[in-house]
């Protein structure tokens, strides 16, 4: 009650103070005069300087500790964590970025349980600039748990959480493609230099669906442009579409073991080695990195793992893979040493379509990350992907007859 208190309290403040601002622009973040501060008594301010007012809401989440701040909407280009955060201490960790069309989002990762006693945003009546300013204080674990909570507004989990409706085909010879370029919006994925994971598989997810469809396949995008999809949703897609397959596209990076080459995954309960156990690990995050309330998730996704469909479905899912990686390594490649792996990623737990995740290479790693830049090197990789899902799809369809019986 008290989380749902709070949010109600700060929305209509915030309505009020900007109800006569010209909200047409996005109100841009200053970073020099943002900032967080832990102060005496427990007590932590953080401050986020806007161009102009903005409705906003906030609330908490635990398991792990975390305020959420959604604006509507804040510009965060040319902010880095290291400007709002430039040494770790009650808060341990931030990131912020676009959440959904119209909204950003403001994670904050806490490292003892803060509850927020004073929020606001007074706006310069002359300028129009303001300033988001949140005062958390150090609180138990109990009065942290009772004052966490998604807030229940219909509206929003109707526009922001359901997943969109993709156009299906109504041919019955259909071959339904969907492409997961991982990661977006407010999770970027792995960063390297000016490169983000997210960008470069949404590039090369566009590419690899225009590849697609110039042979005839019909191509679904889980998601199309910088935005956060949720793990579930991901996968909510994939069958609201009727796929075919699913792949999903990433691009990581490991300090550990020098990981360089495309490598393709299989889901499994017990991953094939230590360093795809830590990569699924890092992807399955995706979720507590944006910020979402994951209470009961794990029910919600063993729910589609049903034994008798994945009978079927994963030795289907074990030829596709082995067609990604002959047909990659044919071209090229590069691959990894051991180019065919299992581990436990969540987003390839549908238990009825043939799914892999692809690395397509290491931002770690200079010669991967060299290649991931080279749309000469990505328009080989593209057309040799493509190809390897068109043969699948005459194998996986000669093979058809045999499965049913």
């Amino acid at each position: 009650m008290r989380a749902i208190t709070t949010l109600l309290a700060v929305w209509a403040f915030c309505v009020h103070s900007v109800a006569a601002q010209d909200l047409t622009a996005l109100a841009r973040v200053d970073p020099a005069q943002s900032g967080i501060t832990d102060k005496w008594f427990g007590r932590t301010t953080i401050n986020v300087s806007l161009s102009q007012g903005v409705p906003f809401r906030l609330f908490l989440l635990d398991a792990p500790a975390r305020l959420v701040v959604d604006f509507q909407e804040a510009d965060w280009s040319g902010v880095s964590r290291a400007d709002l955060l430039p040494e770790p201490g009650r808060i341990a960790d931030l990131r912020f970025g676009a959440f959904q069309p119209g909204w950003s989002r403001l994670v904050v990762d806490l490292a003892e349980p803060m509850l927020p006693v004073e929020t606001g945003m007074p706006v310069d009546t002359a300028s129009g600039a303001a300033k988001l300013e949140i005062t958390l204080k150090t609180a138990s674990a109990e009065d942290f748990a009772a004052a966490a909570g998604m807030p229940v507004d219909p509206s929003w989990t109707e526009a922001f959480v359901a997943p969109p409706k993709p156009q299906i085909p109504e041919a019955e010879d259909r071959f339904v493609v969907v492409i997961d370029p991982g990661h977006g919006g407010i999770d970027p994925g792995a960063e390297r230099d000016d490169v983000t994971e997210k960008d470069l598989m949404l590039s090369l997810g566009r590419e690899l669906r225009d590849a697609l469809v110039r042979s005839g396949a019909d191509v679904v995008m889980t998601r199309e442009d910088d935005r956060f999809v949720a793990l579930e949703t991901r996968v909510a897609i994939a069958h609201q579409a009727q796929g075919d397959m699913f792949l999903s596209l990433h691009a990581d990076a490991l300090s550990q073991g020098g990981a360089k080459g495309a490598t393709v995954y299989l889901l499994s309960d017990e991953a094939s080695d230590t360093a795809s156990d830590h990569l699924a690990a890092r992807h399955n995050r995706s979720d507590i990195i944006a910020g979402a309330d994951l209470t009961g998730s794990d029910d919600q996704v063993a729910g589609i793992l049903l034994d008798l469909a994945r009978q079927v479905t994963e030795p289907r899912s074990r030829a596709l893979a082995a067609a990604l990686v002959d047909g990659m390594a044919e071209s090229g490649g590069p691959m990894n040493r051991r180019p065919l792996r299992k581990a436990g990623f969540s987003v390839l737990k549908s238990a009825d379509i043939p799914s892999v995740l692809v690395e397509v290479g290491f931002l770690s790693s200079e010669r991967d990350l060299a290649n991931l830049r080279d749309p000469v090197w990505r328009g080989v990789i593209v057309a040799a992907m493509a190809e390897a899902i068109l043969k699948w799809r005459d194998s996986d369809a000669a093979l058809s007859p045999l499965v049913r019986q």
